[in-house]
């Protein structure tokens, strides 16, 4: 019988260990949104959803992709650099007061658009969650690129376990409706925020730690910023349904599919994990060790990710109705639809963590961009004569789209990497091909 090698088991601990945050982290998810369905109704669901999503967008783009970049920099050649730490926690703190303030100023125009049942001052106050939740994803990160996976993994749990006892806290307080929410989510970011710093403190991240330096900054922004139109647009391609629903359907029925979409991306945590795990293996490889070994991983991530289809299509016909009251039922549908969609994300959990460990983001986000034109394109056609059903129609199209797209640029860099102009250098550190040159 042959014994799998120590670096193969290892790899399959950390993904499992990985894969385990996910399903714990939405458990709690899960417990948070049936919390607020019983106490609060479809509509504080919605509100949750948006909050869940928007705060972490607004940040990521202000910081020009800083959590998205963190661990390319952290696993590669700028590894041993005494700056960069202190570089990457000047400019999540500096990103963070910078969206929140922009968030606040928006207020106004915002809460009568997309939170139309919040007063303005509590929209605001909102806005301090763009802060909190940089805080938390950048420690996540750095906890990633910096080989602590277990770390890393702890912050996946805890920034959604942490919304139940801040939630309790709340309640004690005497805060009742929409303001829970918001009270709830920036204890939860505070508290999981000041953990994932203490831990990184704790284990030398900082040890030695020089000056913020400005033109390190610049260049994880610009990593970032290729990065970051393929992460956002991920999470546009996520959530733009939730926002077009509200604004054109209500809270109602984005708490229904709000509870639909979390139930079917139960079938992503694989994809995910895949991505999470091997980015940044794939960033301390050449191009061509992260080829052949991407290459390898795909077809079993393709079958994985198929077999989970199925036994997530059974139970959410008695699952969902069962945990949320018969008001759910209408969420059955959307969740099968979208399910269809991400038959295949594993595949797609590969290709990505492939891009950003060989420093070619940018062809990430050229695939998110496809899948968010057909996002866009058919929730406006869609959305407004079958709400939830055509938002789950439009998501599973837009998925599959991506993932075409992404697979097909893998093997286009593998044409290219065939060619004589191909070079990559070691040591963390972007492959580079001048035959490649204008496709990023």
């Amino acid at each position: 019988m042959r014994i799998p090698s120590p670096l193969k088991l290892t790899r399959h601990a950390v993904l499992l260990g990985n894969m385990g945050a996910r399903v714990a982290g939405l458990a709690c998810v899960f417990g948070a949104t049936l919390l607020l369905a019983r106490s609060g109704g479809a509509a504080v669901v919605g509100v949750y959803a948006l909050l869940h999503v928007l705060p972490g967008l607004v940040g990521t783009l202000v910081s020009c992709g800083l959590p998205i970049a963190s661990p390319y920099f952290l696993a590669g050649r700028e590894r041993s650099n005494p700056r960069l730490r202190t570089t990457l926690a000047a400019m999540a703190v500096g990103g963070g007061l910078a969206g929140a303030a922009l968030w606040i100023a928006a207020s106004p125009f915002m809460g009568p658009v997309i939170f139309a049942r919040l007063p303005v001052p509590l929209v605001a106050l909102a806005g301090m969650c763009v802060l909190t939740r940089l805080i938390v994803i950048t420690a996540k990160a750095c906890s990633q690129g910096d080989n602590d996976l277990k770390g890393s993994n702890t912050v996946i749990f805890m920034e959604q376990c942490m919304f139940l006892p801040a939630y309790l806290v709340m309640w004690l307080a005497g805060v009742r409706g929409y303001g829970i929410v918001v009270g709830s989510l920036l204890l939860a970011d505070t508290m999981t925020g000041t953990l994932a710093w203490a831990r990184l403190t704790r284990r030398g991240f900082f040890r030695p730690a020089g000056r913020p330096s400005p033109a390190l900054a610049r260049q994880v922004a610009h990593y970032g910023l290729r990065g970051q139109v393929g992460g956002i647009m991920s999470q546009l391609n996520l959530r733009l349904d939730f926002i077009l629903l509200s604004a054109f359907t209500g809270p109602a029925v984005l708490g229904v599919y709000a509870v639909a979409s979390k139930f079917a991306e139960l079938i992503r945590i694989f994809g995910m994990a895949l991505t999470y795990v091997f980015y940044p293996k794939f960033a301390n490889e050449t191009r061509s060790s992260a080829f052949e070994s991407a290459r390898r991983l795909m077809p079993k991530a393709a079958w994985f990710s198929a077999a989970g289809l199925l036994p997530l299509w059974v139970a959410a016909g008695f699952v969902i109705p069962a945990f949320y009251g018969p008001s759910f039922d209408a969420a059955v549908t959307p969740t099968r639809i979208i399910l269809v969609g991400l038959a295949f994300d594993g595949v797609a959990g590969v290709v990505i963590g492939f891009l950003y460990g060989v420093g070619r983001p940018g062809l990430n986000s050229c695939a998110m961009a496809a899948g968010l034109a057909v996002t866009v394109v058919l929730d406006l056609l869609l959305i407004p004569s079958y709400e939830a059903t055509g938002a789950a129609i439009a998501s599973a199209v837009s998925y599959t789209v991506t993932t075409a797209t992404l697979i097909w640029f893998f093997w286009r860099l593998r044409e290219r990497r065939s060619r004589p102009a191909f070079a990559a250098r070691r040591g963390g550190r972007i492959a580079t091909a001048t035959a490649d040159e204008g496709i990023d």
